[in-house]
């Protein structure tokens, strides 16, 4: 077999380029032969391989660098295999052989029981299983950051109720929620829902008066803040603060837990088809094991 000892850019745009990249919308209704526009050894790389590849938003200038650099890259993969086949030992042709065989057989295997898994696959995890979950596993959810519960609002530096949005934010019954709900328009930031555990870096991202010198002295249980800066006036109740080291709440691991619980269950699906698979064979006589 002979190989072209250097690709010939000039060679390869000879081959049909300009014809290729201008005939890619009527392609498909051409005959339907296969027509080649590159060969190495017995080798050939064929039009309708290239066609898909091309973006239909891509200039002709640039439909044709892609083409062109897309044969030059199948040509030096096509030259370095042979290369490779003849320089490599006979042991480790067959090592990688042996290696692309499993490939294959991974990535069918894994297809089909990924499609079997699809049509039986409950996503369904119930707040019963994530309790569950939790209470047995508490240990692996230490927390590695500080997490806080606060409702905050800020303020322009000019608002005049200022007073008595302290006051609703303090208080935070019904009746001040929805009050703070209807002027929310008036600040520039308002936060409401303390059932939400977030990280402290976040709310100091938030807050800016805030920084990890201070966050100790503000960002704690229960604790009421007014801060102001030239930006506005940062007002804030805490309302529960975990620091690192301690247990996750539950609502903050709740999407870890879920996957887990899937993941899992996944798993043993794929185990459970595995072995009716291999007990099908066996009554039917298709898998022996000689001992």
């Amino acid at each position: 077999m002979h190989f072209s000892a250097k690709i010939n850019p000039k060679l390869i745009f000879s081959i049909g380029m300009l014809s290729l990249v201008s005939s890619c919308g009527s392609f498909f209704k051409e005959k339907e032969e296969k027509e080649p526009v590159a060969r190495v050894g017995e080798q050939y790389l064929y039009r309708e391989d290239i066609v898909p590849l091309i973006d239909e938003s891509l200039s002709p200038q640039d439909s044709t660098a892609f083409v062109v650099n897309y044969i030059n890259n199948w040509a030096a993969k096509q030259l370095l295999l042979a290369k490779a086949k003849i320089n490599l030992s006979e042991e480790q042709l067959s090592k990688y052989d042996k290696l692309v065989d499993e490939y294959r057989t991974d990535l069918y295997t894994r297809a089909y029981l990924d499609a079997l898994v699809e049509q039986s696959n409950d996503t369904t995890v119930s707040s019963a299983e994530l309790r569950g979950f939790y209470e047995d596993e508490k240990e692996n959810f230490v927390l590695n950051k500080k997490l806080v519960q606060l409702r905050f609002a800020v303020l322009p530096n000019q608002f005049l109720n200022k007073n008595e949005v302290k006051e609703k934010l303090r208080n935070f019954g019904e009746a001040d929620r929805q009050y703070l709900d209807s002027i929310a328009v008036q600040f520039k930031k308002l936060h409401l829902n303390d059932s939400v555990w977030v990280s402290a870096s976040r709310v100091i991202n938030e807050i800016s008066p805030l920084n990890s010198d201070n966050q100790d002295r503000y960002l704690k249980k229960s604790q009421f803040f007014e801060l102001q800066d030239s930006l506005g006036v940062y007002l804030g109740k805490v309302v529960q603060v975990l620091e690192a080291n301690d247990i996750a709440p539950l609502p903050y691991v709740t999407p870890n837990i879920r996957q887990i619980i899937l993941n899992r269950r996944r798993l043993g699906h794929i185990k459970k088809l595995q072995t009716e698979i291999i007990d099908e064979a066996i009554k039917k006589n298709e898998f022996e094991l000689y001992r």
